[in-house]
C-alpha cells in the first residue's frame, strides 16, 4: 500500500514539475540523435546533430528511456517537498532562494565567491567555452567525449584538438599533456570529463595531478563532474581541492544526475574567484525559484543520494553480467550508463530499439559499434534486454 501511494505521488507531483518545463523544452529524448556526418578525424567542429520529430507525450511516457543518463526515479521526497513550498515564489522577483550559493559554498568548503549557478552544468560548458575561447583560441580534450563542448565551440566560430581514446578507452594523459605544450598559444582551455561521457571511465586521481603539473601553470582546465556521485573506484578523486590550491581549475557539477533534476536544470561551477569573475558576465541568469529550493534540499539529502547509487550500480552490474551471458562484451563503467560492443553499426541498432519503445543513446564517433546505454528502473533494463535479445536474435538469423 505504501509502495502505491508513493508511485502516485511521484506520477502527481512528476505531472507539476514536468509541466514547469513542458512548453518551452528541446526535444531532448531525441537530442542525442545520429549526427549528420563523421567528425573530421583531425578536429575541427563537430556538425549539428539530426533531430527526430517531437514525440507526443502519449508517446514519450511510453518509452523505456535509456539515452540521456538520467535518474529514472525522481526527485526524492525531500526534494519535492521543498520545490512546492517553492511555488509561492513563482510570481516574484527577489525572491529567497534557501541560500544555495552559500550551501554550496559549505557543502565544497570554498567560499561563496566561488561559486557559479547555471541552467544545469550544460549552461556551465558553454560558459566557459564563451570565455575561454575568444580571439580564435581552441579547446583540446578527447573524442568521443561529451560533445556539446565541441559543439560550443564550433557555433562560436572556435575550434577544437579532439585526441584519441587508448586501446582500453582510457584518456591519454601523457599526450593531452604533450600536445597541449605543444600548442599553448592557440589553447584556451584543457577539457577533462571525469568520468568520461560515453565509456563511464574515469581519470584517475594520480592522473589529474600528472595532468595539472605537465601542462602551463596558468592553463584553465574544465573538468566535468556530472557522474561523480556514481564512482566507487578508489583510484577516482573530485578535483575540487585544486580550486582550493588556487589553480585554475574549473570543476562543473550538476542536480540532472544523482538528485534527478535533469528537466529542472541546475548546475554550478567551483572555481577560484578571477575564473568565477571571467565567466559571470556570460551567464543568462535564467534559474528558476522552485529549482533553487529543490537543489538544497538535494544537496542536503544524502542517504537518498546513496541509495540511487546502490541501486544504480547493482543494475549496471547485473545488465552487463547479462550481455556477457549472451556474448557481448561491456566497457569498465563508473556512472549511471555503459557501453557495449554489438560487433555492427549502431545506428540501425538504435531504430530497432525505438520500433520496440526503448530509448537508448545516439552514436558516439569513432565508437562507431559501441551502443550506450543508460541505466533506467528495474522494469525498464528488463524490457531493454528483452528487446536487445530479440533484435540480435533477428540478426544472428538473418546472417
Amino acid at each position: 500500500m505504501q509502495e502505491k501511494r508513493e508511485l502516485s505521488r511521484r506520477k502527481l507531483m512528476g505531472g507539476v514539475a514536468a509541466a514547469i518545463g513542458y512548453a518551452g523544452m528541446p526535444n531532448r529524448l531525441w537530442a542525442q540523435a545520429p549526427a549528420a556526418q563523421t567528425p573530421p578525424a583531425g578536429g575541427g567542429a563537430t556538425p549539428a546533430r539530426a533531430q527526430r520529430p517531437r514525440v507526443t507525450p502519449e508517446e514519450y511516457d511510453a518509452l523505456a528511456k535509456l539515452s540521456s543518463n538520467e535518474n529514472p526515479y525522481g526527485p526524492p521526497e525531500s526534494v519535492m517537498k521543498a520545490m512546492t513550498n517553492a511555488f509561492k515564489y513563482a510570481n516574484r522577483y527577489g525572491y529567497p532562494d534557501g541560500n544555495i550559493v552559500e550551501e554550496l559554498a559549505k557543502h565544497h568548503d570554498v567560499k561563496p565567491e566561488n561559486i557559479l549557478l547555471g541552467a544545469g552544468s550544460g549552461e556551465i560548458l558553454e560558459v566557459v567555452g564563451t570565455t575561454f575561447l575568444q580571439g580564435g583560441k581552441k579547446v583540446i580534450g578527447v573524442e568521443p567525449s561529451y560533445s556539446s563542448v565541441y559543439q560550443h565551440a564550433a557555433g562560436i566560430k572556435a575550434d577544437a584538438i579532439k585526441l584519441a581514446l587508448k586501446d582500453d578507452y582510457r584518456q591519454d594523459i601523457p599526450l593531452l599533456i604533450r600536445t597541449t605544450r605543444k600548442n599553448y598559444r592557440d589553447i584556451g582551455f584543457v577539457y577533462l570529463c571525469n568520468p568520461n561521457n560515453p565509456t563511464g571511465i574515469v581519470v584517475t586521481k594520480q592522473e589529474v595531478k600528472q595532468l595539472l603539473d605537465g601542462i602551463p601553470e596558468d592553463m584553465p582546465v574544465l573538468i566535468d563532474e556530472a557522474y561523480h556521485h556514481f564512482v566507487a573506484d578508489p583510484s577516482y578523486a573530485t578535483s575540487v581541492p585544486y580550486v582550493l590550491e588556487g589553480r585554475p581549475v574549473i570543476i562543473a557539477r550538476t542536480f540532472s544526475k544523482i538528485v534527478g533534476l535533469a528537466g529542472m536544470r541546475l548546475g554550478y561551477a567551483v572555481a577560484p574567484k578571477p575564473l568565477i569573475d571571467s565567466m559571470r558576465p556570460h551567464t543568462v541568469g535564467s534559474i528558476n525559484a522552485i529549482v533553487k529550493w529543490g537543489g538544497v534540499a538535494g544537496l542536503k539529502d544524502t542517504a537518498t543520494q546513496e541509495h540511487v547509487k546502490k541501486t544504480t550500480i547493482a543494475l549496471r552490474q547485473q545488465t552487463m553480467a547479462d550481455l556477457k551471458a549472451l556474448g557481448y562484451e561491456t566497457i569498465p563503467s563508473e556512472t549511471n550508463f555503459f557501453m557495449v560492443a554489438i560487433k555492427t553499426k549502431v545506428e540501425p541498432i538504435i531504430e530497432e530499439f525505438r520500433k520496440k519503445k526503448v530509448a537508448v543513446g545516439r552514436p558516439f564517433p569513432p565508437m562507431n559499434e559501441h551502443l550506450r546505454v543508460s541505466i533506467g528502473t528495474p522494469d525498464e533494463m528488463a524490457r531493454f534486454l528483452v528487446a536487445f535479445k530479440e533484435i540480435f536474435a533477428t540478426k544472428q538469423q538473418a546472417s
